[in-house]
């Protein structure tokens, strides 16, 4: 279990940190925040900023297997996300941009939450393991992860017909305006 959740969790922990810092090669905040504008969220910094922690800090936490089925939430939350915004669209396999890999991601999290982070991990040090997993904790995940994820899509969504306070405030074009002649004086 430790070779599985050390190298999922590290591997997200450092996608995590290409968008928090722009570690490895990532676009770090303002690349991130440019990318979640453009799928349409409203506060695209914060999502990008809640991302890269979702990532960075789930993955870290993964990887010591400390509070695991917590982690697995935050990652599994990120996934469903990334499935919704940008890969379901392109189908399931990964080489044409799908989903695949998030499912890989997505049932590493389930998984690793049914059967308990293992020997050698935090959770089993500190004693708590067998009380912060197994399938009620894993039935958990499933069911509170899509329901976060749907919250999240669905308030992501900009409205595209402007609001008063959008509207810029200037005089009517000459085309538009009503010009009434003034009675001429004699």
């Amino acid at each position: 279990m430790i070779l599985l959740r050390v190298v999922a969790g590290l591997t997200l922990a450092a996608h995590g940190s290409q968008k928090l810092f722009g570690s490895f090669g990532g676009s770090g905040p303002a690349g991130t925040r440019t990318f979640f504008a453009g799928l349409g969220f409203r506060t695209p910094l914060a999502m990008a900023l809640i991302a890269g922690l979702s990532e960075l800090g789930g993955g870290l936490l993964f990887a010591f297997g400390f509070l695991t089925p917590f982690a697995a939430l935050a990652l599994t939350v990120v996934m469903l996300n990334a499935i919704g915004t940008v890969h379901w669209k392109k189908g399931f396999f990964n080489s044409a941009g799908g989903f695949e890999y998030n499912l890989l991601i997505i049932a590493t999290g389930v998984a690793v939450t049914a059967a308990g982070p293992g020997r050698l991990s935090l959770d089993h040090a500190f004693g708590w393991a067998g009380n912060i997993s197994g399938p009620w904790w894993a039935l958990a995940l499933v069911v509170l992860a899509p329901m976060i994820a749907l919250v999240t899509l669905t308030l992501r969504r900009q409205s595209h017909a402007p609001r008063e306070s959008d509207e810029p405030r200037t005089a009517a074009a000459p085309s538009a305006t009503v010009r009434i002649a003034a009675p001429k004086e004699r």
